[in-house]
């Protein structure tokens, strides 16, 4: 049930007013995030969802005793509208108009507003409870979430298991990386490190997990200091009885709920690290209250998960000639079936099309689960960037409009990410426009050439310019971070227009994805995952990892100059010897009129 059943969300948010009052409150701040500030919440954890009926993966929301607000970026600005309730709360943009803005703006003097300290990282707390200093107001943490308070069918806390990975995959010891973070933390004047990232906590350990859909990686805590000391805070219900292949040696154990007082004894007298945007600021007050000191950096694993060394390099380079193959059958299986199930009345549809790739890839005996909730989106449904498709929703594969799939696989040697865009019929001529715009954006990124010391958001423009010429943009970022068999969406590294603090690097795995989006129309994007490698006399460059071929049949090939055909022709001659020998003769036959040179 969404906040579009208006009985349901009013009395959702009159539940929540009840308990404001009880509390002495007059508002309450109800963000995405969960006590690790990730991206993908576990159903127990999806408060925002719960309240507001918006169930994307990014967005904060506030309710006072008289008014509302929800906060999405503009990935989301057509989904929210679909999914709340309008008349309950108040659309705002995440990063032209954030809360911390809204507060100031809109807070009354007197007024008390709410919060989960264990909800919202160090950041979020400082400039939330700045803002609400300068309105004459209070910022209040509370001890029990008020939303957990009135939601009486929560689903509980995920037991998924937790599995050990084999250093064939993960490329290094527990023992290299104490040694590792251990001499960072020293060079960043820390004593201890709090870290409350499932990726970097698995990445440390070499473990995995299953407690959140597509993210294999266990919610737990860590406690590490620079002499190697580690106390991982896990449910031990996760665990197999039999710990032999993991590398626990030297690792203490306790339970999730110990945190804070775990803290408390591991900071008291010493420096503890804190990431400021991706840890609980409970963590910080306990420090504080325990005599410690608090060093708001970005964690040290971070910094160190970056960088893929050669194995983890090598997998991903492994996994995306897997995740291409099921990309070619997928894409040669649409192309045999689409018109004959459209003249017949039986189209191919949204979900159907989401499970033919997921079966194709299941053909893998690395493939583990999808890396994220794909995006298969027919027509206007393209114009909604992270679109998922519902058995209401389910639109049909028509000739009538473009298709774009947005789709990605775990494996165990890696995570991919790729977006093609095609079409069953002929397009309009804006739509091939703006996918040609689209194609030499990417083209244009990919093949750049850049200085070492080159940030991502000075290569932003790149993907952006030929869209630019014809008066068109997008409104998300070009690109962001990779995950070995991790976060498909992995900080710190990315590309866009808001500045990244972290210089390119090679051994860094990224996406470039522009695209163009035309409300209730169409959408249209091109992805490929690149790593960054080393290209001499001091440059870098860019290696596309994807090998799915692009579709040509929407592009203008009369606006594209001789370098960028080529650089088609490259692409599309490593695709089709990648797949040598891997496909079934009717799938390589599709394959090769596909990656043909232009012009023949």
């Amino acid at each position: 049930m969404t906040s579009k059943d208006t009985p349901s969300a009013s009395s959702r948010i009159a539940a929540l007013r009840r308990k404001l009052d009880e509390q002495g409150l007059d508002g309450y701040v109800i963000p995405r995030f969960d006590e690790h500030q990730g991206e993908y919440c576990a159903p127990h954890d999806n408060r925002l969802a719960f309240v507001t009926g918006f169930t994307g993966s990014a967005g904060v929301a506030i309710v006072m005793r008289d008014r509302a607000a929800i906060f999405v970026d503009g990935r989301y600005q057509v989904q929210v509208r679909e999914e709340i309730d309008v008349d309950c709360f108040a659309i705002e943009h995440f990063y032209d108009a954030p809360l911390k803005d809204w507060l100031r703006k809109n807070l009354r003097k007197g007024e008390r507003v709410g919060f989960n300290s264990m909800l919202l990282p160090p950041t979020w707390d400082i400039d939330c409870g700045q803002s609400v200093a300068v309105a004459g107001a209070e910022w209040v943490a509370v001890t029990d979430d008020l939303v957990d308070a009135i939601w009486s069918d929560q689903p509980e806390r995920p037991l998924g298991n937790v599995i050990a990975l084999s250093r064939e995959y993960a490329g290094e010891s527990v023992a290299d990386k104490k040694r590792r973070i251990g001499q960072m933390l020293a060079e960043q004047g820390a004593d201890v490190l709090i870290e409350a990232q499932p990726d970097n906590i698995a990445w440390f350990l070499n473990v995995r997990g299953r407690d959140v859909a597509f993210n294999p990686m266990p919610q737990s805590f860590m406690i590490a200091d620079r002499e190697g000391r580690v106390e991982w805070l896990v449910d031990h219900r996760k665990l197999p009885n039999d710990l032999t292949d993991f590398e626990l040696e030297g690792v203490a154990m306790s339970e999730p709920d110990l945190l804070l007082d775990r803290v408390r004894t591991a900071t008291a007298g010493r420096v503890a690290l804190v990431d400021p945007g991706f840890a609980p600021s409970a963590v910080a007050h306990a420090t504080r209250e325990a005599g410690g000191n608090v060093r708001l950096l970005r964690s040290p694993i971070t910094l160190a998960k970056m960088l893929k060394n050669p194995v983890e390099l090598q997998g991903f380079r492994d996994c995306h000639r897997h995740d291409g193959a099921a990309w070619i059958r997928f894409f040669a299986w649409l192309e045999a079936n689409a018109s004959a199930r459209e003249e017949e009345g039986r189209p191919i549809t949204e979900l159907e099309a989401e499970d033919r790739i997921l079966a194709f890839r299941r053909m893998e005996a690395t493939f583990v689960e999808p890396s994220f909730r794909s995006i298969s989106a027919a027509g206007g449904h393209a114009a909604m960037c992270h679109y998922a498709a519902t058995t209401k929703s389910d639109a049909p594969i028509t000739s009538h409009g473009i298709y774009l799939l947005d789709s990605g696989g775990q494996y165990f040697t890696g995570t991919t990410d790729a977006t093609r865009t095609t079409a069953i019929g002929p397009v309009r001529d804006d739509i091939r426009r703006a996918y040609t715009a689209v194609l030499k954006g990417l083209i244009s990124m990919v093949s750049l050439k850049f200085p070492k010391g080159t940030y991502g958001h000075q290569l932003d423009a790149f993907a952006r310019r030929p869209l630019w010429d014809l008066g068109l943009d997008y409104d998300h970022g070009t690109g962001h971070g990779v995950g070995h068999f991790l976060s498909v969406h992995e900080q710190p590294q990315r590309f866009d227009r808001r500045v990244n603090e972290v210089e390119l690097r090679p051994g860094m795995v990224t996406t470039i994805e522009p695209g163009y989006y035309k409300a209730g129309e169409y959408g249209i994007r091109i992805e490929n995952q690149v790593e960054v490698i080393d290209d001499g006399d001091g440059f870098m460059s860019f290696r596309s990892l994807t090998l799915v071929p692009i579709d040509l049949r929407l592009a203008d090939i009369k606006l594209m100059s001789e370098t960028e055909r080529q650089w088609i022709d490259a692409y599309h001659w490593r695709v089709a010897k990648t797949m040598q020998g891997v496909l079934d003769p009717a799938t390589a036959a599709w394959l090769a009129v596909r990656t043909a040179p232009i012009g023949n």
